[in-house]
C-alpha cells in the first residue's frame, strides 16, 4: 500500500544561537572563564525571528523537511525541541560543511534516516567545490526508500561588484548544478528518474536571463529525469524568495524569484499529481506581492521567518 508523505525544504535564514551585549557590558568580564553565560550580561538574539521560523515550519507540517543555513546540529537539535515539538522529528542529521560563516544543510524526519554521505570534500582545483554540501540522506518510509539530496548552491552575492553578481558567481554554480546531476547518476544511474529521490535546497539562482546573463541551474532543474514540482502552480505563484532592495513596500517582479527547488524524480512525479505548498506567512510585510495573512509579529522588513518560504510537496511512496 502507498504511503503519503510530505517532503520539504527551507533556508530559514541564520538559524543560529547567538548571543547580544547588554548597554555598558565589559566583554573580557563577562567571557573571562570561557564557559559561563551570564545572563545579567547577555541578551538572546533574535528569539522573535526563530518563534516566526518555527511557526512556518509546523504551517508546512512536512514528514520530512530540508533545511538549510542552520549553524550547527546542537543548534538544530535546540530549536527542534524549544520549536517543533508538535511535528515529532524524531530524526535527524547535520554535517558541518564548508560554508565559512557556519550555514549548514540538514534533515528533520518523523521516519528513519538510514544513511547519509556527505559530498563536501569534493574539489575544483584548490579550492572545495560545493560552498556548503550536497549532503545524500536517505529516508525509511514504512519499508520504502526515498534518497535526497540536499543543497545550498553557490549565493549570487558579490560584494565587491554586487551589480553583477549572478553573472560573476555563475560560473561556479552552475559546476555544482552540474556535479549534483552527476552525483544522482552515479548512484542511481543515466535513467535515474526511474528511481525515488528528490533534489532539495535553495540553489541560489533563478531560470532565465537577468544581470546580464543566464541562469546556472537549468542542467540540473531542466534534467528530464526530474521535474521541479513548483512548475505545477501558475506561473505567478512560484516565487520563493522576496529580495528586499529598499525598506519599503516592494511589489516589482524582479524582487520575487523562485531559488528554492524540490526536483522530484519522474518515477514519484509520475505517482503524485497534488501541488506544491508554498507558506508565505512569515515573510516580512515589505513582500507586497503576498498579500495574504501573516503570523502576529511579522514586521515590515523584520522580524521575519526568513527571506525564502518553507516549499512542500505530497509524494505516494
Amino acid at each position: 500500500m502507498a504511503t503519503s508523505v510530505r517532503i520539504g525544504t527551507f533556508n530559514c535564514e541564520n538559524l543560529f544561537a547567538r548571543f547580544r551585549f547588554r548597554s555598558n557590558v565589559k566583554v573580557g568580564n563577562a567571557t573571562k572563564d570561557g564557559f559561563t553565560i551570564n545572563d545579567l550580561a547577555f541578551d538572546f538574539l533574535k528569539l522573535d525571528e526563530k518563534t516566526l521560523t518555527g511557526q512556518a515550519i509546523r504551517a508546512l507540517d512536512a514528514d520530512v523537511i530540508t533545511l538549510q543555513e542552520v549553524e550547527n546540529f546542537d543548534v538544530l537539535k535546540r530549536f527542534r525541541n524549544q520549536y517543533l515539538k508538535p511535528l515529532h522529528y524524531t530524526y535527524g542529521v547535520l554535517i558541518e560543511g564548508n560554508d565559512p560563516r557556519f550555514i549548514d544543510v540538514a534533515v528533520l524526519s518523523r521516519y528513519p534516516l538510514t544513511r547519509v554521505v556527505t559530498h563536501q570534500e569534493l574539489r575544483s582545483g584548490n579550492s572545495t567545490l560545493f560552498s556548503r554540501d550536497c549532503l545524500e540522506v536517505d529516508v525509511d518510509v514504512k519499508g520504502k526508500p526515498l534518497t535526497l539530496f540536499v543543497n545550498h548552491l553557490k549565493s549570487m552575492l558579490d560584494k565587491k561588484d554586487p551589480k553583477n553578481g549572478r553573472k560573476n558567481t555563475r560560473e561556479r554554480r552552475l559546476l555544482q548544478a552540474k556535479t549534483v546531476k552527476q552525483l544522482v547518476q552515479d548512484r542511481f544511474g543515466t535513467k535515474a528518474g526511474s528511481k525515488p529521490f528528490v533534489i532539495c535546497g535553495d540553489l541560489n539562482d533563478y531560470l532565465g536571463a537577468g544581470q546580464g546573463t543566464t541562469d546556472g541551474v537549468s542542467p540540473l532543474v531542466g534534467w528530464g529525469e526530474v521535474e521541479n514540482v513548483l512548475d505545477r502552480l501558475p506561473e505567478a505563484e512560484r516565487w520563493t524568495h522576496f529580495y528586499e532592495t529598499r525598506k519599503t513596500p516592494d511589489s516589482r517582479p524582479e524582487s520575487y524569484k523562485q531559488l528554492d527547488y524540490l526536483l522530484v524524480s519522474r518515477f514519484l512525479a509520475g505517482k503524485s499529481a497534488s501541488a506544491p505548498v508554498v507558506v508565505r506567512k512569515g515573510l516580512c510585510t515589505n513582500a507586497a506581492l503576498y498579500s495574504g495573512a501573516r503570523f502576529a509579529g511579522v514586521g515590515a522588513s523584520s522580524p521575519a521567518a526568513s527571506d525564502h518560504c518553507p516549499v512542500g510537496v505530497d509524494l505516494s511512496i
